[in-house]
């Protein structure tokens, strides 16, 4: 941890409240028509936070979060980096991409592994989640894999596909799986075969993150590894058969299948052979990891363990050191917030569900593990519903509010950040009623919020890490489609001070972004940011 100790605010008086940091998970400023589903939603603490003189619109998507292009969607992974790093880094999708470019991809140890595993007569195996959505994974990286094994005649390469629906349409999984079918084809030949082997949606098959479901990297395993599951002779033929039998269904709920020929399954994983998860992200990517990996597993029955070369995409744990393995080094996030706040002795409470507690902690905290020293911090994590999130879209809402107050009453906590999930998490069902619940939900537990940070004379920074809920489906020629992925709208940031002890202005900040919300956060607690921090959105009136 940096001893580097931040500098006082000139001028700042302290109070006796905490700072408080609320990210609406997906809560992005949209249309403001019928398909805004943040905007249709009866929202009355919102409606009065957005007359709010300190309140400026942030960019939470592309350059602005170290993505390689402005047409490429924020996510919550780097979001979550820039709101705690106060700085832009390249992320996966721009790492990888230069990595292929360079072809230092290529010059690792790991694909020098997977070389031997190739010439020792194994299957190279890929498993990761195919769509052009750029938030987990781009197929274009896939291919360009794809493409590399068969320039060095790699003889058996088999892929597993993990169906979106969830950062690109909801039934789109033929897009991408009839050209990848016929790419791979076209390379079996001389001897060589490449061939789709199984697959299934990826909130059912493998994607499983935080712990929430080992049921779903089960489902995985038994599929990829075991070749147990439901059998086609096509993964484009078990998509099909999938829509014919249940109009509603959407990829990225799709059971897991595996492709087979009249000998059985086409690719199990075997003694020898080679595995890369090509996924770049890595909440979703660890859990499949450790499967692999451990061998001390008690999460299910993996029923055997193939001893294979296993590396990610990138290492999605640098501190558990999560896969041992990788094509691609991480980047390093270094400095984060909540290390100066630590080395200035500031108290701190961290708190989400389940499913975005790893935001507020690991992400938040530059992809790190653990707490940055337990002394001064608490993070608490409510265990999320094993349900899909439209029939429950309050969550765990109502329970997060509860502890938060209490840890504004204790007045132990001079920072406290929370993420309500339901914005993004409902957002992603693309069923609209739920989704104006999840908003709805969200601004009755920011109500109870606010009322404690006054009472407490304390100050409420409210943000969001990308937009999804603000944008529920899309219409063209007449016909609506349900709009499932994040958006490219930018996220509130309201900071609502009941000190009454300083005043604070705004900047004027040109294109601000995620990154200059921890600059900010420093100032609202009465710290000098760190020189290399984005600039803070607000001064000191002296």
């Amino acid at each position: 941890m940096t001893t580097q100790l931040l500098a006082p605010l000139a001028g700042y008086t302290p109070f006796a409240g905490p700072v408080v940091t609320i990210i609406m998970d997906g809560v992005g400023i949209g249309a403001q028509d019928e398909s805004d589903g943040v905007y249709v939603a009866n929202t009355p603490v919102l409606d009065e936070l957005f007359k709010e003189g300190l309140m400026v619109r942030l960019k939470a998507h592309g350059t602005a979060v170290g993505l390689p292009s402005d047409g490429d969607m924020g996510n919550s992974e780097v979001g979550h980096n820039a709101l705690g790093s106060g700085r832009v880094f390249a992320q996966g999708a721009q790492l990888v991409n230069e990595a292929l470019e360079s072809g230092r991809i290529f010059a690792g140890d790991a694909w020098r592994q997977l070389q031997k595993c190739s010439q020792g007569g194994g299957t190279i195996h890929f498993i990761g989640l195919l769509s052009d959505g750029n938030v987990h994974s781009h197929i274009n990286q896939l291919n360009a894999l794809l493409d590399r094994c068969l320039q060095e005649n790699f003889p058996k390469v088999k892929v597993h596909t993990l169906l979106d629906g969830r950062d690109v349409d909801q039934k789109s999984a033929l897009r991408y799986l009839e050209p990848l079918e016929e790419k791979l084809a076209r390379s079996s030949t001389a001897g060589r075969d490449y061939r789709i082997a199984s697959g299934g949606g990826r909130m059912i098959t493998t994607m499983d993150r935080y712990n929430a479901n080992w049921a779903v990297v089960e489902n995985g395993w038994k599929a990829h590894v075991l070749g147990q599951g439901r059998s086609f002779s096509s993964a484009c033929e078990a998509v099909r058969t999938y829509y014919a039998e249940d109009s509603e269904m959407t990829d990225q709920y799709m059971a897991a299948f595996v492709v087979a020929d009249a000998d059985g399954p086409i690719g199990t994983i075997e003694d020898g052979d080679g595995v890369v998860f090509f996924n770049f992200r890595g909440d979703r990517a660890i859990e499949i990891s450790k499967a692999f990996e451990e061998k001390d597993f008690h999460e299910f029955d993996r029923v055997r363990l193939p001893k294979v070369f296993f590396a990610g995409m990138m290492q999605y744990d640098g501190d558990a050191l999560i896969p041992k393995n990788y094509l691609v080094e991480p980047p390093v996030i270094d400095h984060t917030l909540s290390q100066y706040l630590c080395a200035a002795q500031v108290t701190a409470y961290a708190i989400s569900e389940t499913q975005k507690f790893g935001h507020v902690t690991y992400f938040w905290n530059g992809n790190r593990s653990g707490y940055i020293d337990k002394k001064l911090e608490t993070y608490e994590e409510i265990l999320s519903d094993k349900v899909m999130f439209d029939q429950r879209p309050w969550m765990k809402a109502g329970e997060i509010t509860d502890k938060v107050i209490a840890a504004i009453e204790s007045g132990h906590y001079k920072f406290i950040r929370l993420n309500f999930p339901n914005g993004d998490m409902v957002g992603h069902t693309g069923v609209v009623p739920a989704v104006r619940i999840a908003v709805e939900t969200v601004d009755l537990c920011l109500g109870r919020i606010l009322h404690a940070i006054e009472k407490a004379g304390g100050i409420a920074v409210i943000t969001a890490d990308h937009g999804n809920a603000d944008r529920m489906w899309t219409k063209k020629n007449g016909k609506i489609t349900p709009m499932v992925a994040h958006t490219l709208n930018p996220v509130p940031f309201i900071i609502k001070d009941y000190s009454q002890v300083n005043r604070f202005r705004l900047t004027g900040v040109e294109k601000p972004g995620l990154a200059n919300v921890a600059a900010t956060l420093c100032r609202l607690l009465g710290f000098e940011a760190p020189k290399e921090y984005e600039p803070a959105l607000v001064e000191l009136v002296r």
